[in-house]
């Protein structure tokens, strides 16, 4: 039995059989980490000591309830998984993939990761992330690049690029990312595994630290559909320590996916603005044969209209840096982080602040902080919040047609390491098809669909309307069922 190939519900099932206990499998995954990541830098930390006594502790747990069997044990008992460095977990370093938080240590846990060991699960490490979330393909981190599993001379993606990496590497089974503009779902597509982004608001953000507040969201990255379901239920739900979450109950999402795969009267839309001139061939390729994949399990297809998509890159690239130029604001030596002692109080900031952020966390406080500046709010800000809202429509008024959204994750595959590093712009339009789902706050799935010609993993994108979350999973694990896309490994 391959164990680190195993889905969740097959481990759970092998755990509750006794066929195999958690600390063989939390074994196994530590020793593929210490072979495999020196080579990737997936992870950033990791903690094995603690990691076997947490496994220890779930089989004594699984032992007391093969002996007595009229309490279930919690949903992902004994399961070790990954979280990206973002997320604050207790006693273990947050980064945020940046020097200005070395060393810095929360004292508590986000309530994603409270919610996960609640759950039982075991928290292996922390994966490497571009600095404070920004960028497209884990090459901004301060703690050096990840490189993609299937081909290490390629990007992962970003900004979860560590999570995919481990998860594609079959380091871990699953692990949490964060998704502002596409930093689950891209990476997930170019590493060929599978992300949910869930509707904003759907999970926590506290213990989340903050990039842009008003697009931030916690995701889960695993090798199938049905893993996510059984992540995101675990840690979906509102919190009263974060007020922007929603009050609705949470469905057992993985409860529908078995039986045989149909999705009569499901209807798909396929927007016309998301296949353009200047997409890789081979991904248009996949992602309509998958859509026909689609059609054959009896789900109505069409052409959708999303007029305002071509102005989902400007807006994002207004709102999310003039967010981040406010939540940086607090970094700035004096509470935590490293700090440059000066001749004054602004010359140590502008010491601190100059040396210890990289230079793509500089660019996006520059831009946001003069979107912000007098004169320039209306013009900038207020104008890209109004566009927004003009996305958020386009999405309503298709979503009044059909169920669901199809279309590429990204424009290409995972490209070379420091290929587009010089190019911002090159760098930010590889966002294209994953931002206006964040500037909505509608939920997204991301899904292996194909190979391009150099067998690098090509990413379908589900959409679909706020908390429309059940379907996306119904939809995605159907066309898993049809297609063994997301069984494929890398060669390592």
């Amino acid at each position: 039995m391959d164990i680190l190939s195993l889905s969740l519900r097959q481990l759970l099932e092998a755990f509750r059989e006794g066929e195999l206990t958690s600390l063989e499998l939390t074994n196994a995954c530590l020793t593929r980490i210490e072979r495999l990541n020196p080579n990737l830098n997936a992870l950033l930390y990791w903690e094995p000591e603690t990691a076997l006594a947490q496994a220890r502790t779930a089989d004594a747990r699984w032992a007391a309830w093969r002996g007595d069997r009229r309490c279930s044990p919690p949903p992902l008992l004994g399961i070790p998984l990954a979280v990206k460095d973002l997320i604050c977990v207790a006693n273990m370093p947050c980064t945020c993939g940046s020097r200005i938080l070395e060393n810095y240590v929360p004292p508590y846990d986000a309530t994603a990761v409270s919610r996960l060991r609640d759950a039982g699960a075991i928290l292996v490490g922390k994966s490497n992330a571009d600095e404070f979330a920004m960028g497209s393909s884990t090459e901004n981190s301060a703690y050096g690049v990840t490189r993609n599993p299937w081909d290490f001379s390629r990007v992962p993606g970003g900004s979860s690029g560590g999570s995919a990496a481990a998860v594609a590497a079959r380091m871990v089974p699953a692990a949490l990312g964060t998704d502002t503009g596409g930093s689950v779902r891209q990476p997930a597509s170019f590493c060929g595994v599978s992300g949910i982004k869930p509707t904003y608001g759907r999970v926590s953000r506290y213990g989340l630290v903050a990039y842009g507040s008003s697009l931030d969201t916690i995701g889960c990255l695993a090798r199938q559909v049905e893993d996510l379901a059984l992540l995101l239920a675990a840690i979906a739900g509102h919190d009263p320590m974060d007020s922007t979450t929603l009050p609705e109950r949470v469905p057992a999402y993985s409860a529908p996916l078995q039986g045989e795969p149909d999705l009569r009267g499901i209807r798909v839309g396929v927007p016309r603005e998301y296949f353009v001139s200047g997409i890789q061939p081979e991904v248009e390729r996949a992602v309509r044969a998958a859509v026909r994949g689609l059609e054959g399990l009896h789900a109505g297809v069409e052409e959708v209209t999303l007029p305002h998509t071509e102005y989902a890159v400007p807006v994002y690239y207004v709102v999310a840096p003039a967010e981040a130029s406010a939540n940086l604001a607090r970094y700035d030596g004096m509470r935590f982080g490293p700090r440059i002692d000066a001749a004054s109080l602004w010359e140590s900031y502008e010491a601190t602040r100059g040396s210890a952020f990289g230079p793509e966390v500089k660019r996006r406080i520059m831009l946001g902080t003069y979107a912000l500046s007098a004169g320039y709010y209306d013009a900038y800000y207020g104008q890209a919040q109004k566009v927004r809202t003009l996305i958020r429509a386009d999405f309503e008024r298709a979503f009044e047609k059909v169920d669901v959204i199809a279309c590429p994750v990204a424009p290409t595959t995972a490209f070379r390491i420091g290929e587009k590093t010089n190019d911002p712009l090159a760098m930010y339009l590889e966002d294209v098809f994953t931002l206006p789902a964040n500037l909505a706050g509608i939920p997204g799935l991301a899904l292996p669909c194909g190979f391009d010609e150099r067998h690098l993993p090509i990413g379908l994108q589900l959409n679909a309307p706020q908390l429309g979350e059940e379907i996306l999973f119904r939809v995605g694990w159907a066309y898993q069922q049809i297609s063994s896309w997301h069984k494929e490994a890398p060669v390592l």
